[in-house]
């Protein structure tokens, strides 16, 4: 009798715990897709900042092409116009 009565009142703990034990696995998942989606967006922040950086080197690098192109057309049509 007495195994009956523990085996009873072990099913009402478990049925008790369970939906506290399906919460509780909610709530960690949340917590770590939260973290995967602060993870991501951090990381496409500093690949955005990356571009950033290399397209203001390659800006800075332009004016420095243009002389270099002016200076080699001086040169071109100093060699090539008839005289």
């Amino acid at each position: 009798m007495a195994l009956g009565l523990f085996l009873s009142n072990a099913a009402a703990v478990m049925a008790a715990l369970f939906p506290l034990a399906l919460i509780g696995i909610a709530v960690i998942s949340a917590v770590l897709l939260y973290n995967t989606l602060i993870l991501a967006r951090n990381r496409t922040c500093e690949a955005w900042s990356g571009i950033e950086v290399q397209l203001k080197r390659r800006s800075s690098l332009i004016p420095n092409l243009v002389e270099t192109v002016r200076g080699y057309a001086t040169h071109e049509h100093a060699v090539f116009s008839p005289k």
